[in-house]
Order: C-alpha cells, then structure tokens, then sequence
C-alpha cells in the first residue's frame, strides 16, 4: 500500500489557481501541513499522483465538481468473529447514495493528515471508536463519473468493538452475514462502491477470520 507524501517545506499549490494575497491571508494562521483556514471554512483535501505524491491542495467542493482531481480516501471493514460484516446505512441527508447500505467507515484524507490518521479519524467519527488494530488490504483508484478517488482499504476484526454509530452520518448499522450481502448485491440496496469493493477483496477480508 503505497504512502501520501507531502511537499517539504511548504504548502502545495492550491486548484484552482488563486491570486498570491488570497494565499497568503489563508495561510497566515496556518501552521505547516495545517489545513489552510478561510473564512468560509471549507474541508481542503490532498490532490495526488497515482504513486501517492502529494501535487496540490483543493477543497472538497472542487474535488467532487468534475474536476477530476485524484483524491485519498479511507475505508475500514469491520469483521467479527463470526465471519459478519459491519456496515453502515448512510444517512439521507447525505448528497452521495443516500439510505444506501456502505463501507462500516469511509471518508476524505484531510490535508496534512496521513492515511492511519484519517482512518482513525473517520472511525471515531462516525462509529465512536478508534482503539483497534488496522490492517491494510489495498489501494486502488475509485471512478464514479467525474470523480476520481484513492480509496485506501483497511480492516478489523473482531468481538469487542464499541460501536456508536454517530445519527448525524449515519441512519442506522448492523452485522450482515455474506449471505444477506450476497443477497442484496445489485438490487439498489448497497451502494455501488462497497459492492464493487466487496467483490474484489473479500477473499482477503475471510482470510483474517
């Protein structure tokens, strides 16, 4: 699994191009690696290369306008010991799938944060938990129309998890067994990138039962 590396030094450049004393008033409390703070307070995301070198610095609205900007993104798979599979119904508030079942957590990479930090992050955000032992299983690079995202793929396994999940992110969660997955694949009920995802990994997620 490849790493996000940062410039040395400095921020990236900012997409779209900006004039250099709106850079500068956005960065004068800023620290190093710090996300940039505006007075809109927006969610500024890393924009990478396909090996993971950090290009530039866009917010999430331009990332998700048909930029088509590649961006990180994390999601964690969260196993119990009974071979069940952790996922979330995603809020219908929510502009993307809503009231969709997905990925027990999902979420941009922050700019300046690592991919570990931004797993954690999410976890704790969206389940209310984050004291567990992450192992990695891939990385690829997601299309969705105009969008264009690295997601970074973990998982967890495990009896003992405190899950909570947060009511602002998420409509409701519960265990499925592969059997309701299976089940439910391709009839609208499960977002198409956990079904994409699930697929193509779940040789390897049965593997660490």
């Amino acid at each position: 699994m490849i790493a996000l590396i940062y410039p040395e030094g400095d921020f990236a450049p900012i997409l779209p191009a900006r004039k250099a004393g709106d850079v500068d008033a956005m960065f004068a409390s800023a620290g190093r690696q710090s996300r940039p703070k505006d007075t809109k307070k927006q969610e500024w995301l890393p924009v990478i290369q396909d090996d993971g070198q950090v290009i530039a610095m866009a917010t999430r609205e331009y990332c998700h306008s048909g930029s088509g900007v590649l961006h990180p993104v994390v999601h964690l798979h969260v196993l119990d010991r009974l071979g069940r599979i952790y996922l979330q119904k995603r809020s219908m508030n929510k502009k993307c799938q809503p009231g969709k079942w997905d990925t027990a957590v999902g979420g941009h990479v922050d700019y300046g944060e690592t991919v570990q930090e931004a797993l954690m992050r999410e976890t704790q955000e969206e389940l209310g938990f984050n004291r567990f032992n992450p192992i990695a299983i891939k990385n690829y690079v997601f299309e969705f129309g105009s969008d264009r995202e690295m997601v970074f793929v973990f998982a967890a396994v495990g009896n003992a998890f405190p899950i909570r999940p947060n009511p602002e992110e998420i409509e409701e969660g519960r265990f499925w067994t592969p059997e309701e997955i299976d089940e439910a694949m391709g009839k609208g009920i499960l977002t198409p990138n956990f079904e994409g995802e699930f697929n193509a990994i779940r040789k390897k997620l049965f593997a660490l039962l």
